[in-house]
């Protein structure tokens, strides 16, 4: 579902959208929520008002989530990475994305660990396979492409995110 100002929205109207999209799906495709995403509003599940604290922390650490379009070769449509930044210091989880079902569900699964300072990679692991039943993913609710993203996250959390770049 592609909504205008969705920043402005209350939290009893996002948890009705929710509820619409729940019943009803989203037309949302893969192109409509790439780009790079700051987390702007977050939601601890089952609470009304919003983690200021943790939303002020994670936009102090730089958080971003990234959604790009995979490479032609690669069997997932999407690469996800997540990313903080300390200053020079910034620690990657990186991996493939896919959508399921019609509400839809973005799954992921970060494969790789990365440790960098400025331009030096200090440390790169691969990490394991989660279990099937323990995939992580967000429930998109909503978007406005290239400007806002809802969604739920495998947690029960809710976020808000803003997008920094088309």
């Amino acid at each position: 579902m592609s909504i205008n100002g969705l920043d402005q929205l209350s939290h009893g109207e996002l948890l009705m959208l929710e509820q619409r999209v729940r019943h009803d799906g989203t037309a949302i495709s893969p192109s409509m929520v790439t780009g790079c995403w700051q987390p702007r509003s977050l939601w601890a599940a089952g609470r009304t008002e919003t983690s200021s604290l943790q939303a002020l922390v994670l936009n102090l650490l730089g958080a971003q989530l990234l959604i790009e379009n995979s490479p032609q070769d690669m069997e997932q449509p999407l690469l996800i990475s997540n990313s903080v930044r300390l200053g020079p210091i910034v620690l990657r989880f990186s991996g493939p994305g896919w959508f399921t079902g019609r509400r839809p569900l973005l799954m992921f699964r970060f494969v790789q660990l990365q440790l960098s300072l400025g331009s030096w990679r200090l440390l790169q692991r691969q990490l394991p396979q989660p279990k099937a039943n323990k995939t992580p993913f967000f429930a998109l609710i909503a978007v406005t492409p290239r400007a806002w993203l809802l969604a739920r996250g495998r947690g029960g959390g809710l976020a808000l995110w803003r997008c920094v770049t088309s």
